[in-house]
């Protein structure tokens, strides 16, 4: 048995601001009866304000709490008040969830953030069809079972900070039925994790360390990989994010490929050490 605060049971019981809002000036929806849980949400809004807003749900508990609270978090707040909700300032203001119920304040997020994009424009709705549409071709369905696309599970895991295939299930069901994406969801997580940590080495880095982390770079990583077309570079110097270097060997005669190798060599600095990293071939 689920452990619920007060408050998710206040909201589950006695539920704030149920139903639609005719001629709304945004409308999103999230999950859908196939999933197990459908969340639709309607925002009226006034010289930028969200002046009422309302929710229909099918789901557990929890959906209903989540989405109630949802409406009253948003009433009274301005469009850039409300873009910065998270699901987990909806899961806070609710006291907490339990892990196998953060799902419904994710739901609760992507309805919101849904609306925000389908707000009224120049007086007329966006076609909300032909959007999803647009956004679907250029994202990868992860989870076929609940329709779980890799780019709402990499959002869930650097909002929360997920670090097992079984969190992500907890917040996106993604992994939940059949099973078969669970190492793909792993391999999602530690590429986020991967991410942060170079994030993190790069921002902590002292001048002196930079410095001796891209000569290191250069010599076993770069110069390594031109060698083998009998090329090499060597690193001339550093001045700020500018990095002076000189090619050797037959990398010095290959006129047309000093744009693809001066890539390279950027985009492996960029990548290991800094990303504002810029490559400069000298003389």
């Amino acid at each position: 048995m689920w452990d619920y605060s007060e408050k998710v049971m206040d909201h589950y019981r006695n539920p704030r601001n149920v139903g639609k809002i005719d001629n709304a000036d945004a409308v999103g929806e999230a999950g859908s009866l196939a999933c197990g849980d459908s969340l639709k949400i309607y925002l009226k809004i006034e010289n930028n304000i969200v002046t009422d807003a309302k929710f229909q749900t099918f789901g557990c508990g929890s959906a209903v709490a989540s989405s109630s609270i949802l409406t009253e978090m948003i009433i009274g707040k301005s469009i850039d008040e409300v873009r910065k909700i998270t699901n987990k300032d909806i899961a806070d203001q609710l006291g907490g969830l339990p892990p196998e119920k953060m799902h419904c304040s994710v739901m609760g997020y992507e309805a919101l953030e849904d609306a925000l994009k389908n707000m009224r424009n120049n007086d007329e709705y966006i076609d909300m069809d032909e959007l999803r549409s647009n956004e679907n071709t250029s994202e990868k369905i992860v989870c076929n079972c609940f329709g779980i696309t890799e780019n709402m599970i990499r959002e869930a895991v650097l909002q929360n900070g997920l670090k097992t295939v079984d969190e992500v299930t907890n917040y996106t069901k993604a992994g939940g039925a059949c099973g078969k994406c669970k190492n793909t969801i792993a391999n999602i997580i530690n590429t986020c994790s991967n991410k942060e940590k170079s994030e993190d080495n790069q921002n902590n880095l002292t001048f002196a360390q930079k410095i001796l982390k891209i000569n290191n770079i250069i010599e076993n990583q770069i110069s390594p990989e031109l060698r083998k077309d009998g090329g090499d570079i060597t690193l001339v110097d550093i001045d700020g994010n500018n990095v002076l270097v000189k090619l050797r060997g037959k990398c010095s005669g290959c006129k047309n490929s000093h744009i693809t190798i001066k890539a390279f060599v950027e985009s492996t600095l960029r990548q290991t050490v800094d990303e504002n990293i810029n490559v400069i071939e000298v003389s």
